[in-house]
């Protein structure tokens, strides 16, 4: 019984682990890789919207949640919390994961969203 508790724990405690791709993620090349979306989003908690929301808050808030920003009802009604999973797959192909949403094209590279979001993660943080 013991044995069963101790690797039921061991998996819980791993679920809640990032994806590798995550543990390996440089924030710093994220700022880098950020400046392409910088045009259409800002960071800072009083930033104003753009083209998109302001990211200010982004993880564990719902998809669509920005006040005073027009989502499409595609991204509003999707039930999505971001975090990382969601993200990773929301960067990598946007259109194909939401689709009907107003953000466009992806990064491709799988290094390149996990520094993002590495970056954003602290970046955006309340």
């Amino acid at each position: 019984m013991r044995t069963v508790s101790l690797l039921l724990a061991g998996l819980l405690s791993a679920a809640a682990l990032p994806a590798p791709a995550f543990a390996d993620a440089d924030p710093a090349r994220g700022e880098a890789v950020f400046r392409k979306c910088a045009s259409c989003h800002t960071l800072e908690a009083g930033g104003r919207n753009r083209v998109g929301p302001r990211l200010h808050g982004l993880f564990g808030r719902q998809a669509g949640a920005v006040g005073d920003f027009r989502y499409t009802a595609a991204l509003k009604n999707s039930g999505l919390v971001w975090n990382e999973t969601t993200l990773d797959a929301f960067l990598k192909d946007s259109e194909a994961f939401v689709p009907g949403t107003k953000m466009y094209g992806g990064l491709a590279i799988d290094q390149d969203r996990a520094d993002l979001i590495a970056y954003l993660r602290r970046a955006t943080a309340p």
